[in-house]
């Protein structure tokens, strides 16, 4: 008799990095995945759907309780930056109401916690930063997802923190990236204005997701910095992208953070020391134009219209 494969169930999971956990993981774990639609949106992936709102408290409670889960990989956040700082209320229930109910939901039944959270915990003064360095975010966003860090921190949960940054890739449905974002813009013929001092380094999907899994894996209960290995500023970045899919450079013109004018302020000089991550966990993060070219073999099966 063969031992029961483990549960993990993911938040988010109609999400770009939720899509790319459950592909990754489906073969080694039985998947629960949650999210705020009626129905999965990746379908090529047998696993069990529930539709779950995370700030109801009760709601979460009773899916928990009816699964136990051995691991939780929480993925699900509300990530408008610029959202964030008009709709404060709603953006700490989704980002830090939401843990506090996972973390209630899971005390008792031994359920270990991966939770993503973000570069914008800094204040993009002195990066690229390790795991030691002291966060100090600019915007609301950056506060939530440091107080959802506090909340499992100061928690009896056995829990990884898994930091990243400027994420992308392809998945069914899912809402535009930076890079796919930009890739449309640039095939509509249309020119587009970028900022040249906001740094940072660029996280393909799919090596994140493969990052996580291995967290669980080895059963690596701390902090991360996972990102892509290489820091590059946003400008630079578009244009290797205009590079990489022949597209026209010539659109894309450079501008300061501060002429953008965005609601939210963006931690500028920004970027992660993976060290940690790579020697603790035993991966390697693609470099820029490693990452694209592996996803530009995705982008035409989940073009998104």
């Amino acid at each position: 008799m063969g031992t029961k494969m483990e549960s993990m169930l993911i938040t988010g999971v109609n999400g770009l990095l939720g899509q790319k956990i459950l592909e990754q993981a489906s073969s080694k774990y039985s998947i629960i995945g949650i999210d705020l639609h009626e129905e999965p949106y990746h379908k090529k992936v047998k696993f069990e759907y529930r539709k779950l709102d995370l700030t109801n408290r009760r709601a979460v409670k009773e899916i928990i309780s009816d699964f136990l889960p051995d691991f939780l990989i929480n993925t699900a956040a509300m990530t408008d930056v610029d959202g964030c700082e008009t709709q404060k209320e709603q953006c700490w229930k989704i980002n830090v109401e939401a843990v506090d109910n996972i973390i209630y939901a899971v005390r008792k039944i031994d359920t270990k916690i991966v939770h993503l959270s973000s570069d914008y915990v800094f204040d993009g003064k002195s990066g690229p930063y390790s795991e030691d360095s002291v966060p100090s975010p600019l915007g609301y966003y950056g506060k939530s997802k440091l107080a959802s860090e506090n909340l499992l921190i100061s928690s009896d949960v056995e829990a990884a923190i898994v930091r990243t940054m400027v994420l992308y890739g392809s998945g069914v449905r899912v809402r535009p990236n930076f890079v796919t974002w930009l890739i449309s813009t640039l095939e509509d013929e249309k020119s587009v204005t970028i900022a040249n001092d906001q740094f940072g380094n660029p996280t393909l999907a799919d090596d994140l997701a493969a990052a996580i899994i291995r967290i669980v894996e080895l059963k690596k209960w701390d902090l991360y910095h996972i990102s892509g290995s290489e820091l590059i500023d946003r400008y630079n970045f578009a244009v290797k992208i205009a590079d990489i899919f022949k597209l026209n450079k010539g659109l894309i013109s450079s501008i300061t953070s501060a002429e953008l004018n965005q609601p939210a302020q963006r931690p500028l000089k920004s970027g992660f020391n993976i060290d940690k991550a790579r020697s603790e966990l035993g991966i390697e993060m693609s470099t820029v134009e490693e990452g694209l070219k592996i996803f530009k073999k995705q982008y035409k099966k989940f073009r998104l219209f």
